[in-house]
């Protein structure tokens, strides 16, 4: 059975890997800046880890981007966005208590909401539970 996210991983890696390389910066220099390992960010880059928010917040940090930016390259937020929209939803995409929770935050902006649903979504769709970061 195919990860569904398997495509969305390779995405964003890959544009993680092409911002990194803008900016300069080798993956080891990366890994300095974020405070997380060599070989957890080449993960991440080939697509075969899905980084938690606070790593994508500690990326986006050290190549000047947004975390919201970050989802959106990945194809993320604009799925989310658009079921929000009255677009399509997914036929297996129940909305969840946890889902209208963060919905009816007022803290959160729109961006921030639909990339925390995406995140939640994906961990529940993961085959196997992935080892915290």
């Amino acid at each position: 059975m195919t990860d569904p996210w398997e495509a969305q991983r390779e995405v964003l890696g890959a544009f993680i890997r092409d911002q990194r390389k803008k900016a300069n910066l080798s993956l080891r220099q990366l890994a300095e800046l974020t405070s997380l390992s060599n070989p957890y960010l080449s993960q991440v880059e080939r697509g075969l880890h899905q980084p938690s928010v606070r790593v994508l917040k500690a990326i986006s940090g050290a190549l000047n981007l947004s975390a919201e930016s970050l989802m959106a390259q990945a194809g993320l937020i604009d799925a989310i966005a658009s079921t929000d929209k009255g677009g399509p939803a997914p036929a297996d995409a129940e909305p969840l208590p946890t889902e209208d929770a963060i919905k009816a935050d007022p803290r959160l902006g729109d961006d921030q909401k639909a990339a925390l649903i995406a995140v939640y979504r994906s961990m529940l769709g993961g085959s196997s539970p992935s080892s915290p970061s």
